[in-house]
């Protein structure tokens, strides 16, 4: 396989940034990592990063001092850098016969080879992606619950039209960065190169409970999209109904205005 990282050492620290809506890698490519993917790079002297471009990073074996560099350069290629991104960090230990296996808070790992090391990465920038989703739809969540309660006061949902629109495409927002570009279900294109790593990344993707907490913040976004458009089209409904009544009452005074003149005319 591949040549070895960190030869002198039997545990790292590896830690996951979710950072905005994108990262440009061109800055953090070469000739050597062009090809690479994902992308991996070297941080200081032994230092190494694997970079999204989805928003997220990974940083292994940096010092502090090598991170916060490292961190201010990839926030400079960020585009919509969020307020307060989300990160975990874990150590990485060396143990041929557990490899994959995580225990308070520790990944054993057989060696430090890049393409293990970028299967970490993987499940890590997925890992901090669902975190930072899972808080947002909580946030949607518990704003649509007042639209679902007041639908049994009609008179309250007169002017909420814009902001049930805008909690439907927050959540469709959720769905299509989650599916269509974090790919979170998804085996990572690494594994057909080097398929007898698929034992590790189902190993880490098991333990980071990728798949499960997935599916249940799906569940969540359906129930949240789904109360949204109810709320919608039921205050439609009463916006179409009051104007039918407002048309009937025209109509009734335009009845009754020529039924006046038309008295007046024979009087």
């Amino acid at each position: 396989m591949s040549t070895l990282l960190f030869p002198d050492q039997d545990v790292i620290q590896a830690r996951a940034y979710f950072l905005g809506q994108s990262i440009d890698l061109k800055p953090f490519s070469d000739p050597v990592t062009s090809m690479m993917s994902p992308l991996m790079t070297t941080i200081g002297e032994s230092g190494q990063a694997v970079v999204f471009d989805y928003g997220a990073f990974v940083v292994f074996g940096a010092s502090p001092c090598q991170e916060t560099a490292f961190l201010e350069r990839v926030q400079a290629h960020t585009q919509d850098c969020f307020e307060h991104p989300e990160t975990e960090a874990v150590m990485i230990r060396l143990r041929p016969s557990n490899a994959g296996k995580v225990e308070d808070g520790v990944v054993w790992l057989s060696q430090f080879d890049p393409a293990s090391l970028q299967l970490v990465a993987e499940v890590l920038a997925k890992s901090v992606v669902l975190a930072h989703y899972e808080v947002g739809a909580a946030q949607v969540f518990d704003q649509i619950e007042p639209f679902a309660v007041s639908l049994q006061q009609p008179g309250q949902n007169r002017h909420r039209g814009q902001e049930l629109l805008k909690q439907i495409g927050n959540t469709l927002l959720i769905q299509h960065k989650t599916v269509g570009r974090v790919e979170i279900i998804d085996k990572p294109e690494l594994l057909w190169e080097y398929p007898e790593l698929d034992r590790l990344y189902l190993r880490l993707e098991d333990e980071y409970e990728i798949r499960e907490r997935h599916a249940a913040l799906d569940r969540k976004l359906e129930l949240v999209a789904r109360t949204a458009e109810t709320a919608l089209d039921l205050q439609q409904q009463n916006t179409g109904l009051r104007l039918e009544l407002y048309v009937v009452i025209l109509i009734v005074i335009e009845v009754i205005l020529s039924l006046y003149d038309l008295f007046i005319h024979r009087a």
